[in-house]
Order: C-alpha cells, then structure tokens, then sequence
C-alpha cells in the first residue's frame, strides 16, 4: 500500500465515523423527545385521573354551577383524546380550555365557602395545582427538546443524514394567544 491509499482509507475511515456520530446524535435526539412526551403524557394522566374526584367534590356544594363542571368534564376528554392519540397540535387547544375551565372552577369555588373549607376539595386543589405547574415545566422542556432536534435536522452536514434516514421534524406544544389569556374572573360573579 502506498501513501496515497492510506490516506485516502483513513480520510473514508474519519467521514464514516463522522457520520455514525450525526446519526447516533440524531437518535439520541428523537427518543429524548419521545421520552419528553412520555413525562408529559404521564402527569396528563395523573392530573386526568384527579379531575373527577375534584368534579364530585364541588357537585356537593355547586348545583347551581353545573355549566362550569360540564366544561371542565368536557375539557378533560378532549385532553384525554389529544392524548392518547399523541395529538401535541389538538392537546394544546385542549389544555388551554381546561386550564380556563379549572380556573373558572377555583374562582367559582371562592364564593363557597364550605367548599373552601373541605379538606378533599383544599387537597384534590393542592394536589391538581401542583399538577398544573409540573405539566407547564415538563411542557417547556418538551418543547426545548423538540426545538433541538428540529435544529438539528436542518442544519448542515446532519441534513444529509436526517433526509437518508428519515428524521422527521416534531411539533411545538404551543398556545395561541387566545388561548393564553387570563380567565375573567369579574365576569365569573357579574
């Protein structure tokens, strides 16, 4: 073997290696996503799985709010169905109308005192509240992982390798900003 030949194999040698690394980076990259999703998918369920009993609870003192329960009811199977479907684009509609409908259901609460006073209903609040800000950390970080891997597969030279092995660009979880609007808690007691 001349020089020549061992040049060239060691430059073919560093360009596959160079390509198995944006690839194994780009794998490395999908599943984080994935496993971001999977973080969110499970306090989704969680927080699924609390709304009824906070519903029931509050049916005992609101019977009269019965508008307010249906739309959280309602909200909850439309984040339910978004979910299990892996929906992220429909999720982020129906997270923004349940989170309103919680926050007219909190504030509606405010004029029940003997619901206040309910340890069920203070602990079922505690515990979906805290729910609530663990889905909006785990929401800002699907979303940076998202953002990562869309980068990535766009930028040179691991383009060429995303395109040959078919690495797909993954969806924001996103909130429009009608959807992101406070709730008009006047509005709620006028």
């Amino acid at each position: 073997m001349d020089v020549s030949s061992i040049i060239f194999l060691g430059l073919l040698a560093a360009a596959i290696m160079y390509a198995v690394t944006i690839y194994n980076n780009l794998v490395s990259l999908k599943h984080s996503v994935s496993k971001a999703w999977a973080n969110i998918d499970v306090l989704l369920k969680q927080r699924h799985d609390e709304l009824p009993k906070l519903i029931e609870t509050c049916k005992q003192y609101m019977a009269h709010e019965q508008g307010t329960l249906e739309k959280v009811i309602q909200a909850r199977s439309a984040v339910s169905s978004a979910r299990e479907k892996g929906d992220v684009k429909s999720l982020g509609s129906a997270e923004s109308q349940l989170r309103m409908g919680l926050g007219n259901l909190f504030a509606l609460a405010e004029a029940y005192p003997d619901l206040k006073a309910d340890e069920s209903f203070r602990q079922l609040q505690a515990r979906i509240s805290g729910l609530e800000d663990a889905i909006a950390d785990r929401r800002e970080f699907y979303n940076e992982t998202v953002n990562a891997n869309n980068v990535r597969i766009e930028q040179f030279p691991d383009v060429i390798i995303a395109r040959m092995m078919n690495f797909k660009e993954r969806d924001l979880l996103e909130f429009t900003d009608e959807e992101k609007q406070d709730v008009d808690v006047k509005a709620l007691f006028g």
